[in-house]
């Protein structure tokens, strides 16, 4: 048997020896010996390595070893992902089609019965140490309703028809409208301590009378019988017949939307040719045909002060005048040049009135005056004094009720024709 080797002697201090490895190679097997110098043994791991060499299995031993290893190593992962809650975890991770097909807008395929997810058991999370405290409050806020019901209210001292009307957001009409016993039209009929209704709702408030009908009754005031029977407030049955209802005298009805014309109290037009038709207002009437100037058609202010002291032009309140501020006893002047054709007191509300025919269509009233300077008949100039203001009639305090009216137009705005 030939052999190749290579063979080395390490002779030291003290003739000591070491390992000598002899390399052998024969047909591709490869054997390791070793020598044993003195004082040192080999250790077991590399005596059991030398022996599967040298019998030609390291290397089938080695290779299932390590096999061996990596199946250990699998089973110990397996072991650990089971003990822990991993699994679990990762279950509840959205699957990555199922997100991208959401983002990309498909239809999400719904779980079958089997795609079933253990969730671990729910603990209520501690409470943050600086978290802010809900108070418990035994207060409930309620939302508010629409009113349905007409309701009282009593006149406050300082009161307008506007303030009342603002107060519960309505139209200041409504306020007159549904209060015609007290006021009967009238705003300067307002005093403290009367008893107001007040709807729920713009409209008119109407009492029914024996042998109303309710068709005629919603037509008077222009809306259809259905709005007044379908109005909570005045429960009536669905089915009641407009023509012949049963609904009992004396009733009050919510007419929701009704309108009407307002019942004139101011003086009408007093021709001077024929004065006479103004005695049903009081007894400041004139009774004769007069003749005397005629006006210009312009108008100076009728007192020394230019603004107002109570209520404003306003035929939505039935106030087709201004009150001109002023103090009690101040001047009164014509605006115009005419004839008087009332001069005393009214009936209605005005107190110590003079109206002024100008001749030419127009005439101007002078109401609440505390004295009067001019008479029936009596021929007046622009700026001519007739009289004081004064507090007369239903009046809050001194202040000159001021009207200028045309026989084609009407009652007009004084604004719009004082200087």
């Amino acid at each position: 048997m030939s052999a190749k080797g290579v063979k080395c002697l390490d002779r030291g201090r003290g003739s000591r020896y070491s390992w000598v490895v002899t390399k052998l190679q024969r047909n591709g097997d490869e054997v390791v010996r070793q020598q044993q110098g003195r004082g040192h043994q080999p250790s077991a791991p590399w005596r059991w390595s030398e022996y599967l060499a040298q019998v030609g299995v390291l290397e089938f031993v080695t290779r299932w070893a390590g096999h061996a290893l990596v199946l250990i190593l699998i089973g110990a992962a397996l072991w650990f992902l089971r003990q822990s809650d991993l699994p679990r975890l990762l279950a509840l991770q959205p699957q990555p089609q199922v997100a991208l097909a959401a983002e990309m807008g498909e239809a999400t395929p719904a779980p079958s019965a089997e795609q079933t997810v253990s969730l671990p058991p729910w603990k209520p999370a501690a409470p943050a140490a600086q978290g802010v405290a809900r108070k418990i409050s035994l207060r409930t806020d309620v939302p508010s309703r629409p009113r349905e019901k007409v309701i009282q209210y009593t006149v406050q001292k300082g009161d307008t028809v506007f303030g009342i009307a603002e107060k519960f957001g309505l139209q200041p009409e409504t306020i007159l409208w549904s209060n015609y016993d007290v006021l009967a039209d009238d705003p300067h009929r307002l005093r403290p301590g009367q008893k107001l209704n007040i709807l729920p709702v713009d409209g008119t408030y109407y009492q029914w009378h024996k042998g109303d009908s309710l068709r005629v009754v919603a037509k008077f005031f222009g809306v259809s019988p259905e709005e007044i029977v379908d109005f909570p407030a005045n429960d009536l049955p669905p089915d009641t017949d407009p023509d012949h209802p049963q609904i009992k005298a004396g009733t009050w009805l919510v007419v929701p939307g009704g309108h009407r014309q307002f019942v004139s109290w101011s003086a009408p037009q007093i021709p001077r040719s024929n004065p006479a038709v103004a005695s049903i207002l009081g007894p400041g009437s004139c009774g004769k045909v007069y003749e005397g100037p005629i006006g210009t058609g312009t108008f100076i202010w009728p007192t020394t002060l230019h603004y107002l002291s109570g209520y404003d032009y306003s035929p939505q309140i039935n106030h087709y005048g201004i009150d001109i501020a002023g103090k009690l006893g101040y001047p009164v002047y014509a605006v115009d040049s005419g004839v008087v054709v009332y001069a005393g007191w009214n009936n209605w509300g005005y107190g110590n009135v003079v109206v002024i025919d100008h001749g030419n269509g127009w005439q101007s009233l002078y109401a609440h005056l505390s004295r009067i300077l001019v008479s029936c008949g009596q021929a007046v100039y622009q700026g001519d004094m007739i009289g004081s203001i004064g507090s007369t009639g239903r009046s809050t305090g001194p202040h000159l009720h001021f009207e200028l009216r045309h026989e084609k137009y009407g009652k007009v705005n004084p604004w719009n024709f004082l200087p």
